[in-house]
């Protein structure tokens, strides 16, 4: 299909979802509707952070074959990833504003993550180390995290610290209330309690009040959920959207809102009428999402999956939530894209390759709004500046993208190292390991955030969400699909003290349940299994887009 660059009409990001899909992975257009799979992302990396997909049993075991790769900030993260950490600090925000703080020499999985008719399910597995979660529920959501010896099951709005030992595991609730299961029972938490239980002996555990001010790692992460409260609950009086908020923390720290005639648009901070929204970032391939771009700065979330852009006169670029042809932050559960914008190619499909940024009002199989404004040129996985649209030009949607558009550079990593950590010592010991021996990380508790009191490079090169955003015009590209022919071996496994994940239920919480009858299972209730293909990700949830923007029209911060 051919456009013309006066022609005023729209285009449709989520059908270049699916052509983007098809072409990547091989899978057909049909099967790989993005927009109905759970994807949440890696909201801050600090130190050594890597990553694995498609991981089915105990990614720590001799006989699984993974694969590890570095992660980035605002990297992607979907059902059967795993996250791990060596001397490095991690956190995973859910569409909901529930985080997963995760401390050094952690191995967290994401075993479970699915939707049905609104309602969210998020099973984790912490196979090894310390993290934290503050869950924000909403539509029935249910959240569980399983550790070693029992699992955790969130009640409504909570906060707990998990640690996963060679002997045992321990939880403290921050927050809220939780519902601990174990193989012949349950037991009912509340704020300030601990309960620990010994690996070797699972019928005798322990429940004490906490009386720890906590270490470090409990400080920063305090600051870290404070902070994403606080500054989401700012947002949403520009941003209303109640059933997604993941990003809106970071939108508000790092820009300004203003009125726009879609209600209320968004632009960062410190840069000009000459910015643009491709100025900094990378390409990431994962055969079931297709090829995202991934912002580089703090904010490189919403403004890349979701809404759209426009150009003003008066600021420049700037990014509405709102999106009336998919995309848009006001339905149900909102369309993942894998970039805001719109391949196409000049010269009747034989010239350069572009992006067109998505326009509010873009619509299926019409010209781009934006195309009027010029098209951003794309080679060797560099997004160039804007060229001017000729009148009269034409442009051809593109289905596959070119091989020199995406040539891909691997970024593997080294696999997790095993740690030994025991509950010997009592209570002040075991909540010190938050950062290991040696660690180059160190709280500052003047600034509430570790930071590096090593020279190591690869600390360094990864300090990325408090610090200021870079203002380098860079453009990487990082293939996820590659696989190095043989696997790490080990010489242990912890699969004999891994209990498996409680099955979800199908409607509201766990304290709906008996405790006994939830101790059981692993299989997904909702999915049916505990793997991942796009194929049999979809849902019955709804995607229907508002045409109202909910925001205020007015109140916007200076810029």
């Amino acid at each position: 299909m051919f456009f013309r660059t006066l022609r005023f009409a729209s285009y449709s990001v989520g059908l270049f979802a699916l052509f983007l899909v098809a072409a990547l992975s091989g899978a057909p257009s049909a099967s790989a509707d993005v927009s109905h799979i759970r994807i949440i992302r890696i909201s801050y990396v600090q130190g050594e952070v890597r990553f694995a997909r498609d991981v089915k049993g105990d990614p720590l075991a001799a006989e699984e074959n993974v694969v590890w790769e570095n992660a980035e900030m605002n990297l992607p993260v979907r059902q059967g990833f795993v996250i791990s950490t060596g001397k490095g600090l991690a956190e995973v925000e859910f569409e909901n504003g529930s985080l997963a703080l995760i401390g050094e020499n952690t191995v967290l999985q994401f075993f479970d993550l699915s939707l049905e008719d609104g309602s969210k399910t998020t099973r984790l597995i912490l196979r090894q180390g310390t993290a934290s979660f503050s869950i924000n529920p909403s539509n029935g959501d249910y959240f569980s995290v399983t550790g070693g010896d029992f699992s955790v099951e969130a009640d409504g709005h909570s906060s707990f610290r998990l640690d996963n030992f060679d002997d045992g595991s321990r939880i403290n609730v921050m927050k809220g209330r939780v519902n601990v299961l174990r193989k012949k029972g349950s037991t009912l938490l509340d704020k300030g309690q601990t309960f620990s239980m010994k690996a070797d002996d699972p019928k005798n555990f322990d429940v004490a009040t906490n009386t720890s001010a906590g270490d470090d790692f409990d400080k920063w992460s305090a600051n870290r959920i404070s902070a994403e409260y606080n500054n989401t609950a700012a947002a949403q009086q520009y941003v209303n959207s109640p059933n997604y908020s993941s990003g809106l923390s970071s939108l508000y720290t790092y820009g300004a809102f203003y009125p726009c005639q879609f209600g209320n648009c968004w632009r960062p901070y410190g840069v000009g009428m000459g910015w643009s929204p491709f100025d900094s970032g990378s390409w990431a391939l994962d055969p079931s999402i297709g090829m995202s771009f991934i912002g580089s700065q703090p904010w490189g979330w919403l403004p890349y999956h979701y809404g759209a852009w426009i150009l003003d006169p008066l600021y420049g670029w700037l990014w509405s939530p709102n999106a009336f042809g998919g995309g848009g932050l006001y339905g149900t559960y909102p369309g993942y894209s894998p970039v805001t914008g719109t391949w196409l190619r000049g010269g009747k499909g034989k010239g350069p390759i572009g992006i067109v940024p998505t326009h509010p009002l873009d619509a299926k199989s019409k010209t781009p709004q934006n195309l009027t404004h010029g098209v951003f040129t794309v080679n060797n996985g560099t997004i160039g500046r804007i060229t001017p649209a000729t009148a009269g030009e034409q442009w051809k949607s593109v289905k596959s993208v070119p091989t020199n558009t995406v040539n891909a550079r691997v970024a593997t990593a080294t696999a997790p190292a095993r740690i030994e950590r025991t509950m010997a010592g009592g209570n002040s010991a075991a909540r010190s390991v938050g950062l290991g021996n040696g660690s180059s990380l160190s709280y500052d508790a003047s600034s509430r955030r570790f930071v590096n009191s090593g020279s190591t490079a690869a600390t360094n090169a990864r300090v990325g969400a408090m610090n200021a955003p870079a203002s380098a015009s860079t453009t990487r590209l990082t293939n996820l699909s590659a696989r190095p022919a043989t696997a790490p071996t080990r010489s242990f496994s912890t699969a004999a003290r891994s209990v498996p994940p409680p099955s979800a239920p199908h409607s509201g919480f766990a304290f709906s349940r008996g405790g006994a009858a939830n101790s059981g299972g692993g299989n997904n209730a909702r999915s049916g299994n505990s793997g991942f293909s796009a194929a049999n990700a979809s849902s019955s949830a709804s995607h229907a887009s508002s045409a109202s923007s909910g925001g205020t029209s007015g109140g916007a911060r200076s810029h």
